[in-house]
């Protein structure tokens, strides 16, 4: 039989997905699909996994047309059981021959130390490959590790986030089913305001290419990643300094935009007379930038934010991100001046009005 091979495609499209989150949903999502299409026997080429805000995706190339064939042995009832003294078929023959899909004359025998026993040796006919995917991928996202499921309209379909639109296609053609509540097509949405409209996608190996030109996305994560990193580093040399890539923070900055777009912002300068620490909690664990320090290692008051559109002004982006950070770093100051304005030994005799345990005392007696 010819090894007919064709490409698969599966979308979930959704309300924009966890960041933290989405590496491991993605991760988990394509293993699930990969293990599942091998105890299928299902054969295929390298797997390629997507992942947006709004998106996972799994492109499986040259995924087999159907299983291949199976050879099937099955031991069946001992043959003194399988027919009587007149040598007629028993009740026990006849349904083990009808489970064989087979008449009980073409069932043959087999000894073994235990006696004579009724034998089946048969091929099975592999399922066709658009048969089986539906499940394969109800499967997967099943298997998520998702610790909390949500429901959203009136269905009774859960998943971490409301799903919108469902691409399953194997070659040119859709599968039907319905997974997650939704109708399979093969219609994508791309960037959330610079193309809204569905795009339909013609093939599995056109889907990246035509998200990125038509949809504004780029779909594939690494190479999200990558581009902000070489952005973000390009635009703090400019600045002259170097920009502080922390890979906790690219990642999440990588999951939260689709069409990454650098700007640089700057804070006053007065805020660089707090602590180092100080500052860069507040830019980078607060507010997701990445801060920027010149060529002696001293932090700056440049900034560089990732920001998920192509605006036509990017002065107002960097103005509104720049408006946003003076409250968090004025907030950051205060509580820091605040927590100085008294020393710690000055704070112990106020634990002498905090009760530790009723019958042992105060937390001050504790100490």
């Amino acid at each position: 039989m010819t090894d007919k091979r064709r490409d698969f495609l599966v979308e979930i499209g959704t309300e924009e997905l966890p960041p933290k989150s989405l590496p491991e949903l993605s991760r988990a999502f394509t293993e699930g699909i990969a293990t599942l299409l091998a105890e299928a026997g299902l054969k295929h080429g390298a797997i390629v996994p997507y992942a947006a805000p709004r998106r996972l995706a799994v492109y499986v190339p040259r995924l087999a047309e159907r299983q291949p064939d199976q050879r099937v042995e099955r031991r069946g009832p001992p043959v003194s059981a399988a027919f009587d003294a007149g040598g007629q078929p028993t009740r026990a023959a006849t349904a083990f021959a009808q489970s064989c899909g087979t008449e009980v004359a073409s069932l043959g025998r087999i000894t073994e130390p235990k006696g004579e026993f009724l034998h089946y040796r048969g091929v099975r006919a592999g399922a066709e490959t658009t048969s089986l995917l539906p499940g394969i991928v109800q499967a997967s996202l099943d298997r998520l590790p998702i610790a909390r499921r949500m429901r959203w309209g009136t269905g009774e379909a859960e998943f971490v986030r409301p799903v919108h639109w469902i691409v399953m296609l194997f070659g040119r053609e859709v599968v039907p089913c319905t997974i997650l509540g939704v109708p399979a097509g093969r219609q994508t949405r791309g960037h959330r305001f610079h193309a809204p409209k569905p795009i339909n996608v013609s093939s599995p190996a056109a889907y990246a290419r035509l998200l990125e030109t038509r949809g504004k996305v780029l779909a594939d994560f690494r190479r999200r990643l990558e581009r902000i990193r070489d952005a973000v580093t390009a635009l703090g040399v400019s600045l002259g300094g170097e920009a502080m890539l922390d890979d906790a923070l690219l990642d999440e900055v990588t999951a939260l935009v689709e069409w990454p777009v650098p700007v640089a912002g700057r804070f006053d300068d007065r805020f660089l007379a707090l602590p180092p620490e100080v500052v860069i909690a507040t830019v980078q664990d607060h507010q997701r930038y990445f801060p920027v320090r010149d060529a002696a290692g001293r932090l700056t008051q440049w900034f560089i934010t990732v920001s998920n559109i192509e605006s036509a002004d990017p002065a107002q982006v960097r103005a509104g991100n720049e408006r946003v950070v003076r409250p968090r770093l004025a907030d950051a100051a205060f509580f820091w001046d605040t927590d100085r304005a008294q020393p710690l030994a000055a704070r112990r005799d106020s634990l002498g009005a905090v009760t530790f345990q009723t019958q042992l005392g105060t937390v001050l007696a504790k100490t």
